[in-house]
């Protein structure tokens, strides 16, 4: 822990907790992904999108957007306040942040917060919706405009516009989605993280920074403390005393122990967990409206970016190989941050329909197509077997096959 500024000057836009919010995993910043939007929320950046001819108009957008900045859960609260607890209660160092902790810092968290939009999650989508009217002007026109069971704050931001639909799970595979939730495997991968040496290195520096004893430390103390630092940041942009408990390396190891949760109970860890999502994607009426707005979660998007092959690396995510897992590129915090969003953009071309893809505001291209914008048929037959739907019978063999 170091000096820092009394907490009433510490609220700042630019803060960014130097090397250590990037690791917040799906508790980050959208702003940590877009850095640009830091000095201008409502900026777009045309250089990380590529566009088809100009001989190209857009007849159709889909987005699916991850809901904003929240409150924890009651889960992760109790978590938090245990933590605390045992901070204000055993721990007797010297460092600065525990004495601020001690002094001035109260637990304000409550049960009945228990993942709530703050004001900031309306901002995000307030923010995203300005942003998307600058992107695509000639679809976002008030004819087009349409709203049934909008969200308040995506509607305010489109200006009462738009079809926003709660996008859920497919019905067909619901009850598979509660069989992958419970599955016994599922979490093996991250419990062996926690238990193994990373993760014990980041619990006995704890133990030594508070000054208490080993064993009142455990794996989730040390979640709960990082929670608390991702959350004062994303909430408030505040740069917490509970942020100085941890350095670059422990932020590193716990955003991978958040990754390999969301890797083998979200995506490519099994892959029951992908088909979840499969009935969301179909060829039938895709264009029967300018624009579509469906808004999630996190387990909504990864499910259905793991379905498209994106983000896939080459050696799976384990318990074992976090040493050679630093230039990964499945990290859940630039994936799917709050307000994280899947654009797919349909242009009519002299040559047909064409099809763009963006993630956060920018290009993606999809494996398999060498086109950032290929021709729609194209992408139709690259994912032939998606748009069929999903295959109950294929799906309870997978899960079979998981549980031995």
């Amino acid at each position: 822990c170091t000096q820092r500024p009394a907490p009433s000057l510490m609220s700042n836009q630019n803060v960014t907790l130097g090397s250590i919010a990037r690791y917040f995993g799906t508790k980050g910043r959208y702003e940590e992904v877009n850095a640009y939007l830091i000095d201008d929320i409502l900026a777009i950046n045309n250089s990380l999108v590529t566009l088809p001819s100009s001989k190209c108009s857009e007849i159709h957008l889909t987005v699916i957007i991850r809901h904003g900045t929240r409150y924890p859960t009651i889960k992760n609260i109790q978590k938090m306040r245990e933590f605390y607890n045992l901070v204000v209660r055993d721990a007797t160092s010297n460092l600065n942040c525990l004495s601020e902790i001690k002094s001035q810092w109260k637990m304000w968290y409550t049960d009945d917060m228990d993942g709530r939009l703050v004001d900031k999650g309306r901002e995000d989508h307030r923010h995203l919706a300005q942003r998307l009217i600058k992107w695509f002007p000639s679809l976002l026109t008030e004819e087009n405009h349409r709203c049934v069971n909008s969200t308040i704050a995506f509607r305010e931001g489109l200006m009462e516009g738009l079809r926003i639909e709660d996008l859920q799970y497919g019905s067909l595979c619901e009850r598979f989605v509660k069989e992958v939730e419970n599955n016994k495997s599922a979490l093996q991968e991250v419990k062996g993280f926690n238990e193994g040496p990373e993760m014990k290195r980041v619990m006995e520096k704890m133990a030594d920074r508070l000054e208490v004893p080993y064993a009142s430390i455990t794996d989730d103390s040390v979640e709960a403390g990082f929670f608390l630092c991702a959350y004062e940041f994303a909430i408030q942009e505040l740069n917490s005393p509970w942020c100085q408990l941890f350095d670059e390396v422990d932020a590193q190891v716990m955003e991978y122990a958040g990754d390999l949760k969301q890797y083998w109970k979200r995506s490519y860890g099994h892959e029951i967990n992908s088909k979840s999502i499969v009935t969301q994607i179909n060829s039938d009426g895709i264009v029967s409206e300018a624009v579509t707005v469906q808004v999630g979660h996190a387990e909504t998007l990864l499910p259905l970016l793991t379905l498209l092959d994106l983000f896939k690396d080459d050696i799976p995510l384990s318990s074992t190989n976090f040493a050679t897992q630093h230039n990964r590129i499945f990290r859940s915090g630039k994936i799917v941050p709050y307000a994280a969003n899947l654009l797919v953009v349909l242009y009519k071309c002299p040559e047909g329909i064409r099809m763009g893809v963006r993630l956060n505001e920018k290009s993606l291209t999809l494996p398999g197509l060498t086109d950032p914008v290929p021709m729609y048929e194209d992408v139709k037959k690259r994912y032939r077997a998606l748009l069929e739907g999903c295959d109950q019978e294929t799906v309870l063999l997978l899960r079979n096959v998981m549980d031995q």
